[in-house]
């Protein structure tokens, strides 16, 4: 009977490890984050990186018609959090947390959005609820990602965002308000 209870515990504890680290190594979509210390205040963003799988960043955003949203990642909207004002040139970005979208407005114009809901579904955009519009600048990346990458870079005088999936960079450059 003890010899049971202790065969039966052990398989038990074995697949639920097993399950943990099954899920954790099959995730379509793991979740990627980076972070920014500017006059000792904090700028964050956590966000879903979602993968190419053999296609081309022109055939998955080259479908985005002008006016049409990206979520910046996948699955849960991208969180942008800033613990201080931001100016991204002559647009305000009060201390707070946000979900941050591209807006495509030409072939290879974008606009960085700001929404006041967050932590809604990726695909749950509500214009209503945006909050300040920003300058994306597109360029073609040195190097292709295969999976988006977000990355918050200090410029000296501030920061800038980079988003960065195959071939495309887009950038938005911000200050301390």
């Amino acid at each position: 009977m003890k010899r049971h209870r202790v065969l039966t515990l052990t398989l038990v504890l074995f697949f639920s490890c097993l399950g943990v680290a099954f899920a954790q190594h099959h995730t379509a979509n793991p979740r990627g984050s980076t972070k920014l210390t500017l006059n000792g205040q904090t700028v964050s963003i956590e966000y879903g990186r979602p993968s190419l799988k053999g296609r081309t960043i022109d055939q998955l955003l080259g479908q985005l018609k002008p006016g049409a949203f990206w979520r910046l990642g996948a699955d849960t909207s991208t969180t942008f959090t800033t613990a201080v004002d931001l100016k991204f040139g002559t647009v305000t970005v009060p201390a707070g947390v946000y979900s941050l979208w591209a807006q495509r407005v030409e072939n290879s114009q974008w606009k960085l959005v700001f929404n006041k809901q967050h932590g809604q579904w990726g695909t749950k955009h509500d214009p209503s609820k945006d909050f300040a519009f920003a300058p994306l600048e597109e360029s073609k990346a040195s190097m292709s990602a295969p999976r988006v990458v977000i990355t918050l870079r200090d410029s000296g005088s501030g920061g800038v965002i980079v988003i960065h999936w195959g071939s495309m960079n887009l950038t938005s450059q911000f200050t301390v308000a």
